[in-house]
């Protein structure tokens, strides 16, 4: 009883740390070295001992692909599209970081959303196509660059066919899902199929956020984190329905990563665990299941990551090039070393759990 009010004390402290620090950071993405520094005095980290980052997510829109985003984007953020189209084609830019040193390797894909037509639809033929063109990139880059399989997990047996041939032929890493697509989130019977794949091979699902509708609309008068903050609300719905619509129970060995933009759902399924449809309760849940990138860069909300779903589910990961196309190993290390995180922590989280989440050698 003892441990377990212990265990209980912790975790709503570390949700509480979520929900206070969410607002002001969640979409911040400043430089480590202008935010707040915390637990300065729980780190054991050497700053002086590079640290090897693997970027989980990275995109990439092959020359071939018209990126269609730069078309259908607002008014007040198409300029920024345009710009992002030549940037998210040149492939001699996503190599360079890994050049430099900054980084040991990517793990890309491509975005289906980003070349869908307005009815936001892309033909099978093309997703096909893109599988075929990002596992000719991975050859091209052994070790530098590695693949996820992007598939329509809400077009049943055919997408998963698919998924099926982008790993076992392909060779491609794990697969890269739409979080959800109009009404649907992914523990709709449509995506079934796909995520069963995903179990029986034993790779990971990249759950990403879409911009859903209407609450996009409502949000772009308030700019980028009006629109991003309806991307982390529909990634968040998608965390709860796979963990409370009991697919992990009926799956359990499958691995789903979100991106910090679901940090609400992380912070209503871990405070009301308790209320959780699930005997264990949702946190024991998403411990096994769920791991969650660092995409917002901010010491809190990484230590309350850590905290809730332990060093071993989180991982590097910045949307490169579309949240920033700088370096993202020097604010990464300054993050988490204002977090508190041990030197074990921050190497897991740098490259270590994305190497055993995708079987790297």
């Amino acid at each position: 009883m003892m441990n377990a009010e212990i265990e209980r004390r912790r975790v709503l402290q570390a949700v509480a740390g979520l929900a206070g620090t969410a607002a002001l950071a969640g979409l911040s993405q400043q430089p480590a070295s202008a935010q707040q520094t915390i637990g300065k005095t729980m780190t054991d980290a050497k700053p002086s001992d590079p640290i090897r980052v693997i970027d989980f997510h990275s995109h990439h829109i092959p020359a071939r692909f018209e990126l269609t985003a730069a078309r259908t984007a607002p008014p007040n953020q198409r300029a920024r599209w345009e710009a992002l189209a030549r940037t998210l084609s040149d492939e001699d830019f996503l190599l360079k970081d890994i050049r430099d040193g900054h980084l040991g390797a990517r793990v890309v894909s491509i975005l289906i959303q980003l070349i869908a037509d307005a009815d936001g639809r892309v033909p099978h033929q093309t997703i096909m196509a893109m599988n075929d063109e990002l596992a000719a990139l991975a050859a091209r880059h052994p070790g530098r660059i590695h693949g996820l399989a992007s598939v329509d997990a809400y077009d049943g047996d055919r997408a998963a066919r698919e998924a099926e041939r982008a790993i076992r032929q392909l060779g491609l890493r794990g697969l890269l899902l739409e979080c959800a697509q109009g009404d649907l989130l992914l523990d709709a019977p449509q995506a079934r199929p796909t995520l069963e794949v995903a179990a029986k091979l034993g790779v990971p699902v990249f759950a990403h956020p879409i911009a859903p509708q209407p609450l996009t609309r409502q949000m772009t008068p308030y700019g980028l984190i009006g629109t991003l903050f309806a991307r982390g609300a529909v990634n968040s719905a998608a965390l709860i329905a796979l963990v409370e619509g009991g697919v992990f129970a009926q799956l359990p060995s499958l691995r789903v990563v979100f991106t910090a933009q679901a940090i609400g759902g992380l912070a209503m399924a871990a405070g009301l665990s308790a209320q959780s449809r699930l005997p264990s309760g949702a946190i024991e849940v998403m411990r096994k299941n769920v791991f969650i990138d660092t995409t917002l860069f901010h010491p809190a909300l990484i230590r309350a990551l850590v905290d809730v779903l332990g060093a071993d589910n989180v991982m590097a990961g910045s949307d490169w090039p579309v949240a920033s196309d700088k370096p993202v190993r020097d604010m990464l290390n300054g993050t988490m070393q204002s977090a508190g995180l041990s030197h074990a922590e921050q190497t897991a989280i740098a490259a270590g759990n994305c190497s055993r989440l995708l079987g790297l050698r």
